[in-house]
C-alpha cells in the first residue's frame, strides 16, 4: 500500500507509448512521428537509449516502453527483441510459412530453443517465469509461424 506522501509526489503520466528502436542506433528522425507529439527532448532520449543498448549488437529491433510526464521527462525500459526476431535469425528465413501446420518453413532444434528462452527471461516480464513456461510459449509462437521444433538437426 503506496502511503500518502508517495501518492503525493508522484508525477502525472501524460502518455505511455511502445517504440521498436534499432540498438544503439536510435537517432530522433524516425522516432519524431510518433514522439514529437508529446513535447518530449528526442535527443536525449536517444542518446539515454543508445547508451543502455550498446551492449547488444548494433539495428537489433528493441522493444522500448516509454512513459512520458507532464513534465515533459520520461522514463524507458528497455525489453530484448521479439521471439519471432530470434526464431528468424536461428532458422535463416525471412519470414514465418504462409501456411503454418501445413508448410514447414524451417526447423529448429531443442538446444536453439532453450538457449533463446534463456535471453529472453533476462526479461522485465519473463524474470520470475520459469523456463519451461518460456520455451512452451517459444514452441507456440515457432508452430504458429510454420517452424519445426525436432531433437537434433541434422
Amino acid at each position: 500500500m503506496s502511503t500518502l506522501k508517495e501518492i503525493l509526489t508522484r508525477r502525472p503520466v501524460l502518455t505511455t507509448i511502445r517504440v521498436t528502436a534499432p540498438a544503439g542506433a536510435a537517432t530522433p528522425q524516425p522516432l519524431s512521428k510518433g514522439l514529437g507529439q508529446y513535447r518530449m527532448n528526442m535527443m536525449a532520449f536517444c542518446k539515454d537509449f543508445n547508451a543502455q543498448t550498446q551492449k547488444f549488437k548494433p539495428g537489433i529491433p528493441m522493444a522500448v516502453t516509454l512513459t512520458v510526464f507532464k513534465d515533459n521527462t520520461y522514463e524507458f525500459t528497455v525489453k530484448s527483441p521479439s521471439v519471432s526476431w530470434y526464431l528468424k535469425n536461428a532458422t535463416g528465413v525471412d519470414s514465418g510459412s504462409s501456411r503454418p501446420k501445413h508448410v514447414v518453413a524451417s526447423e529448429l532444434s531443442v538446444r536453439h530453443l532453450y538457449e533463446i528462452a534463456k535471453v529472453k527471461q533476462s526479461d522485465p516480464y519473463c524474470q520470475y517465469m520459469p523456463l519451461e513456461s518460456i520455451c512452451k510459449s517459444i514452441i507456440g509462437t515457432a508452430n504458429s509461424m510454420g517452424i519445426k521444433i525436432v531433437k537434433d538437426l541434422d
